[in-house]
């Protein structure tokens, strides 16, 4: 990967606060914080806590201020992907190049640790809200901040995404279909870290509303060049996975469209992310790095 400058600066300081907002755990649960840790250390590339932080500084805030919403919608993304990796779902025994949470700890002690990073991101969101109190302007910034996190997570969003994705396993999917999957399971958590990040540093409707279009074509995108990167290996093992999405029997870009299609597809998302964050020019620099990335990923 090239060296994406702001990225890896957003990279670098959530890396550097990964593990701040996990409540301090008693001995007796000691397993529960090393099964969290096992999975938040487990490196990730931390793209919708970098993209919260980016949208934050470009709407003129304060990244600093932003790091404990930055570290709870990472602490989402992972749990979830504790989750999706047990035997009842994906049943994923690689992540990332190392073996998944549950088959270290076991399934229960997995299930626990998704637990208790969703709630820990709540924890770190309500605390930093305490401090804002005699604030009412920045209060509401964080309560809208949280909402939009809470939102692109749940039973609009992600899970969502995902009881659609299993449903349709094995099955005929319509287009309309894998469209409703790819925008909740993986673009509505990103369009909710821009809105956050938006949110967090003061934005005015025009930007939230541009972040928000930014953060759907770039998710949408994301995905197609995961399901790309799937077809490409023509079924061998991923480094992420024990097996690809189209082996699973899962609906891709490339199984409903053919792979032609789906690259267009993922070209004009792309081609659309930079046409909306190009206004802002070199303010904006993150968010044109990161449609780099995704370009580098599907190729």
């Amino acid at each position: 990967m090239k060296d994406y400058k702001e990225y890896n600066y957003y990279r670098e300081l959530i890396e550097s606060h990964i593990m701040d907002f996990i409540p301090e755990i008693e001995p007796n649960s000691k397993t529960l914080y090393d099964s969290i840790s096992y999975s938040l250390k487990n490196g990730g590339k931390r793209l919708r806590p970098a993209m919260l932080l980016a949208a934050c500084e470009l709407s003129g805030g304060d990244v600093n201020q932003a790091i404990p919403y930055a570290c709870a919608i990472e602490y989402i993304h992972t749990y979830s992907l504790i989750h999706d990796d047990l035997p009842s779902m994906d049943d994923d025994d690689i992540r990332r190049g190392a073996p998944t949470n549950h088959v270290v700890f076991g399934e229960a002690v997995a299930v626990l640790a998704g637990d208790g990073l969703l709630t820990s991101a709540f924890e770190a969101m309500n605390k930093d809200m305490l401090i804002y109190f005699d604030n009412p302007e920045l209060l509401k910034r964080r309560i809208r901040a949280s909402y939009e996190i809470s939102k692109g997570a749940g039973c609009k969003g992600m899970v969502a995404g995902q009881i659609a994705d299993i449903e349709a396993e094995n099955k005929s999917a319509s287009k309309e279909l894998i469209d409703y999957i790819h925008l909740n399971k993986t673009a509505m958590l990103m369009v909710a870290a821009v809105k956050a990040g938006a949110y967090l540093g003061g934005a005015d409707r025009a930007l939230v509303s541009n972040l928000e279009a930014y953060g759907e074509n770039i998710g949408m995108a994301f995905q197609i060049a995961d399901d790309i990167q799937d077809a490409a290996a023509d079924g061998h093992a991923r480094s992420n996975s024990s097996g690809s999405d189209s082996e699973r029997g899962i609906p891709t870009y490339p199984k409903l469209y053919g792979m032609d299609e789906s690259r267009k597809r993922f070209t004009a998302l792309i081609d659309n992310a930079r046409r909306i964050i190009a206004p802002y020019y070199d303010n904006a620099e993150f968010f044109i790095e990161m449609a780099d990335m995704v370009v580098e990923s599907a190729n």
